[in-house]
């Protein structure tokens, strides 16, 4: 009968890993395994991630443009024809777009004034530029800010 205590492996699934390095008994010893001399043979050998053979390399064959500015703040940009979906009295925050799918997920969210709001909603985003503020409050909404 099979149980807990007499469970192994087939025969064959499990290998011994081998072991280099340990003396001329295990037929690894020596060398273990890399041959005399060469670059292989050294320590800290091998080829690094990238090396083509002394070929120019594929990322350093490719042009370079621009600056890419590790610390700058990517915003998810809204426009307001695009709030003009929630209904009016609805508080809008950025946790509600990204919940409807208009904003990303992690990055603060900035309304810019393209289009037109007909409705009288309440925003409270990280960002939102000066005309986009007059039109929300021109249709009755308001602007809140969201540290507050």
């Amino acid at each position: 009968m099979i149980n807990l205590g007499n469970l192994s492996p087939n025969k064959g699934a499990n290998r011994q890993r081998k072991r280099l390095g340990r003396g001329p008994g295990s037929g690894h010893g020596k060398t273990a395994g890399r041959g005399h001399k060469g670059y292989k043979s050294r320590s800290g050998s091998g080829i690094k991630p990238g090396f083509e053979g002394g070929q120019m390399p594929l990322q350093r064959r490719l042009p370079k443009r621009g600056f890419n500015n590790v610390n700058a703040i990517r915003y998810s940009i809204i426009s307001l024809n695009q709030l003009d979906l929630f209904d009016a009295g609805t508080e809008v925050t950025s946790d509600v777009l990204i919940e409807k799918g208009l904003a990303r997920k992690g990055r603060p969210v900035k309304i810019l004034a393209n289009g037109e709001l007909n409705k009288a909603i309440t925003v409270s985003v990280e960002k939102i530029s000066a005309s986009a503020r007059t039109k929300i409050e021109a249709a009755g909404g308001k602007v809140v800010d969201p540290t507050e």
